[in-house]
């Protein structure tokens, strides 16, 4: 699965990943490969990401919004911490 990561500013992360964690208005998430196509807010807290070579990377996030498209992912995120 391709993933971006974007904030107003700048992208903080663009690549390949196995699984996306993110906390949904809600209650967190996690996209797979395969996942169905939808868009959804974000609410605070971390998004968690495995990328391809298994490594795992957080971000703290206020709020935001993801869509998933046919294993293509952005997340649009406000107030972030790496």
């Amino acid at each position: 699965m391709n993933l971006t990561i974007l904030t107003p500013v700048k992208q903080l992360f663009q690549g390949e990943v196995t699984a996306v964690k993110v906390p949904g208005t809600s209650g967190q998430f996690e996209v797979l490969k395969g996942h169905a196509n939808i868009v959804s807010a974000l609410g605070e807290g971390n998004v968690q990401i495995t990328d391809a070579k298994g490594q795992k990377k957080n971000f703290k996030i206020n709020q935001g919004f993801i869509e998933v498209l046919r294993d293509e992912i952005a997340v649009l995120v406000t107030g972030v911490e790496e």
